[in-house]
């Protein structure tokens, strides 16, 4: 898979640290956006979503959950 290229925007507080933290591990500035952006994926990112729905699949009892939700949110359009 290639890289694209993206353009951010940091306050200047965090583009320094930023600097300081590549300088420190031998890194370009690139690299270690792209090292953090895989470490909030492995923590945050869709991996934990599902892990999320799978330990949830199942919780609701109470018939079907689509039809239940559609008539929920039906209540919302009454005035």
């Amino acid at each position: 898979m290639g890289s694209k290229r993206t353009i951010i925007t940091l306050p200047q507080e965090d583009k320094e640290w930023l600097e300081e933290y590549s300088k420190a591990h031998m890194l370009s500035v690139a690299q270690a956006i792209c090292k953090g952006v895989r470490k909030l994926r492995e923590t945050e990112g869709l991996q934990s979503y599902r892990a999320l729905v799978e330990k949830t699949r199942g919780v609701w009892k109470q018939g079907d959950g689509l039809r239940y939700q559609v008539k929920s949110r039906s209540e919302w359009d009454r005035k």
